[in-house]
């Protein structure tokens, strides 16, 4: 996720002599330098000091000890944080950098890589207007960005888009698996797969009309898709998509107290 936030920025127009990487791996750092000619290092500190705004991408179970680490220098330099953590709340937060640290959490998914990401952000009370800004223009080198009114929202956020992308793989791997069942060769399933997929995502973002009022429109009356919608909805489709966001949602709950408490 970093490596495509740092690469949304640089093709996006953001100079690469204000952009700093830190990272522990240092052949990973050289790739950076060789590839986007950012500034790398190896020392968080240097890091916090040359910056504005810090963007945490790390593992969550390794965040509280990068964050007590800089705590000091990121209260010092007055520096915004932006975490892309999963799970871990702006109290925790708070908590290892300083109560008075201004803070967004953001919550981008995988598209990150291609840059078709759907992020949602949420600010702390000590973040101001052009912090904001700040923390938006990062987010959207990489796809589209909006923020909700409350943190609690993420958890719904992370069950929707964050897990999202897996819910859309799982339907292409069975509609794939069935378009081979029913004769077609491999590489000719997977390729209609993907631009059916790719080209109902890009209606239903140009349209108008609701997916409920698009899927009805494209659904004649005893034709072949009535069939196969009607297949979806007597195996209750649509509540087994809902169960599955509540799990998704009650998950992301459980993950933030148990990653918040270590």
């Amino acid at each position: 996720m970093a490596m495509s936030l740092v690469t949304g920025l640089v093709q996006s127009g953001h100079s690469a002599d204000m952009i700093w990487v830190s990272d522990i791996n240092e052949e990973a750092l050289q790739t950076l330098k060789d590839t986007l000619n950012v500034n790398v290092t190896t020392d968080n500190q240097q890091l916090v000091e040359q910056v504005d705004v810090l963007v945490l991408a790390v593992k969550p179970q390794v965040l509280k000890g990068v964050c007590q680490a800089v705590s000091d220098s990121v209260r010092k330099h007055s520096v915004l944080v932006v975490s892309i953590a999963a799970g871990i709340s702006q109290a925790s937060l708070s908590q290892w950098l300083g109560q008075d640290v201004a803070i967004v959490r953001c919550m981008p998914n995988t598209p990150a890589v291609v840059l078709t990401a759907a992020t949602a952000l949420h600010a702390n009370a000590y973040v101001d207007e052009t912090q904001k800004q700040w923390a938006e223009n990062i987010l959207r080198a990489v796809g589209l960005t909006l923020w909700v009114e409350y943190e609690a929202e993420l958890d719904a956020v992370t069950a929707v888009s964050g897990s999202g992308p897996a819910y859309y793989f799982l339907m292409m791997e069975a509609m794939e698996r069935a378009a081979i069942e029913l004769g077609l060769p491999p590489q000719t399933a997977r390729l209609l797969v993907q631009q059916t997929a790719l080209g109902a995502a890009k209606l239903a973002l140009e349209a108008e009309e609701s997916p409920e009022e698009l899927r009805q429109r494209v659904t004649s009356p005893g034709g072949t898709t009535e069939k196969a919608v009607d297949v979806f909805l007597q195996g209750d489709f649509i509540a087994l998509v809902s169960r599955a966001l509540h799990a998704a949602r009650d998950r992301s709950i459980e993950l933030s107290k148990e990653l918040g408490e270590e």
